[in-house]
Formats: structure tokens, sequence, C-alpha cells
């Protein structure tokens, strides 16, 4: 990677950097690059993904649907509320 890459990329992040940083961070970003492209020479055609690399099932609690019970909480701090409802005003003619 070239310098003026790197303050593209520094540009893109908001990062403010000296002239200095930037070539140690050329060097830093350039290495990554190598090592994603080292990474891509892998073959994976017989790889099942996995989510963990201990084999392992995951307790799944059941999924129910519910409103929490906390209406009154929620609306605790609402400025106005009717019925158990926010009430907002009309934005849309």
């Amino acid at each position: 990677m070239d310098l003026q890459t790197i303050k593209k990329v520094a540009t893109l992040a908001r990062l403010q950097m000296e002239d200095a940083e930037l070539e140690a961070v050329r060097v830093k970003l350039g290495n990554i690059m190598k090592f994603v492209e080292q990474l891509s020479e892998v073959n994976t055609d017989n790889v099942e993904p996995l989510a963990n690399v201990v084999d392992i099932k995951l307790r799944l609690r059941e999924d129910v649907v519910n409103d929490g019970n906390q209406q009154q909480k929620v609306l605790a701090n609402a400025p106005e509320q009717m019925e158990g409802f926010f009430v907002v005003s009309k934005v849309v003619e």
C-alpha cells in the first residue's frame, strides 16, 4: 500500500495522523493484507461452517412472545398518555 492510500483510509476512518505515523500504519496494513491473501489461499471446500470450535450443543430457551408486562414503567416518563399508550401530536396532514 502506498502512502496516498493510507491517507485516504485514515480520512475515511476520520483519523488524524502525522506523516511519521502514516509510515508505521502502512507497514502494519501491508502485513494485514498479506495475511488476508494467505488466508484466501486455504482450501475450505469440504469444511462445514461452525459457530464454536468446541462441538457442544447450546441450550436454547423456549421462544415465547410476550409484552414484557412493563407498560406502567414504560409510560411512567411519558409527557402525555391515554388508555395505556403514548400520546403524540399529529405530524402528517
